[in-house]
């Protein structure tokens, strides 16, 4: 009898750390959701330059800035620093990135790295959770990461937010070249990756 309830308390205690683990979760996408739709009230002037940025917590002029700056910033305003978080990842795993044969890069820049579409998109691969890629719009929730090509190899990278658009999806703050804009795209171009990322463990 005693064997048996302690198999069932070890059951309930796994079940209840997932479901607080899932709330914290859920809090968190939220909360990034919120970040991201902050973002639309700033006035960003699209530009791809290569700034020296400070290390960590480094940014570009906060009115300059292309579609990755608005990702980076969503998650610095819930306290995730992409730049440290991409770039330790980077210097431990190097070969995972594609920075040596996509821009016949030797070295880690902490002035760019973590601004790359590709390299967010393995960071994520390897750091968060790589979700299916679908034609369903219900299986894109709030504070999902999509990256998409806008074709000619050109990536992109938005984050979902939990506003719906008259079509009824929820609708993606991305920087395409207008500044930081809430709208229904997640549809308009090839997507290429999906993903979740909660930050990293404690």
């Amino acid at each position: 009898m005693n064997a048996l309830l302690a198999v069932v308390l070890a059951i309930f205690q796994v079940v209840h750390a997932n479901g607080l683990a899932d709330s914290s979760h859920s809090a968190f996408l939220q909360r990034l959701s919120s970040a991201a739709i902050e973002r639309t009230h700033h006035v960003v002037r699209y530009d791809s330059a290569y700034v020296r940025i400070p290390y960590p917590n480094g940014d570009v002029p906060a009115a300059t800035g292309v579609c990755t700056d608005e990702v980076i910033r969503s998650y610095r305003a819930v306290g995730v620093d992409l730049q440290r978080e991409l770039h330790e990842d980077l210097v431990a795993n190097f070969a995972a990135y594609p920075n040596q044969r996509r821009w016949q890069l030797a070295h880690t820049d902490t002035n760019i790295d973590h601004r790359r579409v590709p390299n967010l998109m393995v960071f994520f691969s390897r750091k968060g959770d790589a979700l299916l890629i679908t034609a369903r719009a219900e299986d894109y929730a709030p504070g999902d990461l999509v990256t998409w090509d806008l074709g000619g190899n050109v990536p992109h990278i938005g984050i979902v937010v939990d506003q719906r658009a008259g079509s009824g999806r929820y609708m993606v703050v991305h920087n395409i070249g207008q500044g930081p804009k809430m709208e229904d795209v997640l549809f308009s171009w090839r997507i290429t990756g999906h993903y979740r990322y909660f930050g990293p463990n404690p």
